[in-house]
């Protein structure tokens, strides 16, 4: 196969010909590149007549209007605020050492009377329950799937309390770190104790659906995804993994007649894992309930991940649908200087819209449901991603092609019907024109204060498109105090991740971003002390001024302002550090208070006055 065959395949099927490079010169992609990447997309290049779409459809941007996604009518002349947090980091008198949907309830039941419009959480997708520990809510087993170690046990009909059950869970509340082996045990212990016993009569009846009608509903999928759960069980106990690409032959495919003897054999244990969605289906559909009676318009805000686990349930039940033999990544730039493999499975570019329902809505739909707005993780994926072929490193991988019209109908169509707003994430290196596109499709930009600067320093707050939502900081940032103090770019040197050289001339960068934000706040009509707080300055120094940068963030011309909890909380541990795996204990700090507690915290109380000040509910 010549080399310009190999290029004229890529171009049909919409692969990249350059990547970047750290120092912003583009790299020209590999034939070997292109041909791993080809089998990646089931592209035969010896075949006369090629699977899959053509770069035509899939490559180009739009040239005709794009669909308009939904906005609330209220937007128009109101622009609203909410609060964001990590789930599994709440504490509360009753949970069991993780954060729960009746813990959600309680959330919207302090900040709904404070004037907050929205909840937003990091995923809630399905983690490998047989490996609990891999605990990232942006590496899912499955995204059309709901994680059961967020269900309130305590509140599930049938349960009955017990004194060794309450003792093991006051022992993981307990924890600074989410135990996930530890709540995983017990809770699917508890969880089994009622199942035994569980008959439909028992069921809550104020519930969205009955659990026979829910497993109607959601049909195979839902079945294939509690078969893995059981079969993953096994082959962990086996020594095998959670992870099916660690199973006998056998095991790998659904259909195989193992599979089908195992399922028959295992039918209980299959029933229990779609009982267990289906209880975190009722429990979060309650929850997002909760949220509009405590008289929040938008309500529950959840995030979708841009990919899921190449060994998990989703790639299991449906692989034709994922991209066989290469993970999504990012080309090397500045802060990683030879790119990044995030090691996501990615839908196929000619499945992701196909068929009715495609799986891209069925993965929609599966957030949309509970949600009066969806935030769509990397939202660059709805015109292309960064391939890595398992057997090249991040610097050998390139862009591949999407959809982008089909996806951007899809997410039209589908907010309209749910009444959903939709954020696209839109940070870091975008296509061209992609903002624009998502603009006129009205997906909201995502504006993180320490982002939004130029060479004068920080854009004044009518600055801010009004079809965004602005923040301070999420869950890969400091908080704002944590900003100003350096935090994070002491973290990014305590563990290896930027040389030193780098660090020091961010460490001088950020004296001078200092100055600007106050210049920024000045010039905002938030008059700011002629001594700034130092570098090294306490948390209680730095008070004012986190209220401050939160008055300016509530003065942006955006639709929608958030605040993390971990801000109105002064946290000082953060939730994720972007390049560490074993290093820090990512997506297990809990807050440092309780639920209970919340309500008297003066610097949340500062913080919702001036948001409510700036951002009244009429």
């Amino acid at each position: 196969m010549t080399r310009e065959t190999i290029d004229e395949f890529a171009r049909r099927h919409g692969i990249g010909e350059t990547r970047p490079s750290p120092d912003g010169h583009d790299v020209t992609v590999s034939t070997e590149t292109k041909t791993k990447i080809l089998a990646a997309l089931n592209v035969d290049p010896d075949s006369a007549a090629p699977s899959g779409m053509t770069a035509s459809k899939q490559r180009s941007a739009p040239s005709e209007p794009l669909p308009a996604s939904y906005l609330p009518p209220f937007l128009q002349n109101n622009r609203v605020w909410g609060v964001t947090l990590e789930p599994y980091g709440l504490r509360s008198s009753r949970n069991w050492g993780i954060g729960d949907f009746q813990d959600l309830c309680d959330v919207a039941h302090l900040f709904g009377p404070l004037g907050a419009d929205f909840i937003g959480l990091t995923p809630l997708h399905a983690p490998f329950l047989a490996d609990p520990d891999r605990c990232s809510p942006y590496e899912p087993s499955s995204r059309q799937r709901l994680n059961p170690l967020y269900i309130a046990v305590d509140l599930v009909p049938g349960y009955e309390a017990d004194p060794e059950i309450e003792r093991r869970a006051a022992g993981l509340r307990e924890t600074p770190l989410v135990d996930y082996v530890g709540v995983c045990s017990l809770k699917l212990e508890a969880l089994r104790n009622i199942w035994t016993e569980w008959a439909p009569e028992k069921t809550d009846e104020t519930g969205p659906e009955t659990f026979e009608d829910f497993i109607d509903r959601e049909g195979t999928p839902l079945r294939l995804h509690a078969l893995f759960e059981a079969l993953s069980s096994t082959m962990s106990d086996r020594g095998l993994g959670a992870g099916w690409h660690g199973w006998p032959e056998r095991f790998k495919d659904p259909e195989s007649p193992d599979v089908v003897a195992f399922a028959h054999a295992h039918e209980d244990e299959i029933r229990f894992h779609m009982w267990l969605q289906w209880l975190a289906h009722c429990q979060l559909h309650g929850a997002a309930k909760a949220a509009k009676a405590a008289g929040m318009r938008i309500g529950l805000y959840l995030d979708l991940a841009v990919g899921e686990a190449l060994d998990g349930a989703a790639t299991w039940g449906e692989r034709d649908l994922y991209v066989s033999s290469a993970t999504v990544g990012s080309p090397p730039d500045p802060f990683a200087a030879d790119g990044q493999d995030w090691h996501l499975a990615a839908f196929q570019p000619a499945a992701i819209a196909s068929g009715d329902p495609s799986p891209y809505q069925r993965m929609v739909v599966a957030a949309m449901r509970y949600a009066g707005a969806i935030r769509i993780d990397h939202a660059a994926a709805l015109r292309r991603l960064f391939l890595v072929p398992l057997d090249l490193k991040p610097d050998g991988g390139a862009y591949v092609a999407y959809p982008e019209k089909d996806l951007l109908d899809i997410l039209s169509q589908t907010s309209r019907q749910h009444e959903c707003l939709v954020i696209g994430e839109d940070l870091g290196v975008l296509p061209d024109g992609l903002q624009d596109d998502l603009t006129e499709a009205r997906i909201l930009s995502y504006r993180i204060l320490s982002y939004e600067r130029t060479e004068d320093g920080f854009k004044p707050a009518e600055a801010y498109p009004a079809l965004s939502l602005a923040c301070i900081s999420t869950h890969d940032h400091q908080t704002m105090a944590g900003w100003w103090r350096g935090a994070d770019i002491a973290t990014r040197a305590d563990h290896g991740i930027l040389p030193p050289d780098i660090t020091q001339a961010h460490q001088e960068e950020r004296k001078a971003e200092r100055k600007d934000l106050a210049r920024a706040l000045d010039e905002a009509g938030i008059e700011q002390p002629t001594r700034l707080p130092s570098g090294s300055a306490p948390d209680q120094a730095l008070t004012g001024l986190v209220v401050d940068a939160h008055r300016f963030i509530a003065k942006t011309a955006s639709a929608l302002a958030a605040v993390r909890l971990a801000d109105m909380t002064g946290e000082t541990n953060p939730t994720n550090i972007p390049g560490t795996s074993d290093s820090y204990p990512n997506w297990k700090p809990k807050l440092s208070g309780t639920l209970e507690a919340l309500s008297e915290a003066p610097l949340l109380l500062a913080i919702s006055t001036v948001m409510e000040e700036e951002r009244p509910r009429s």
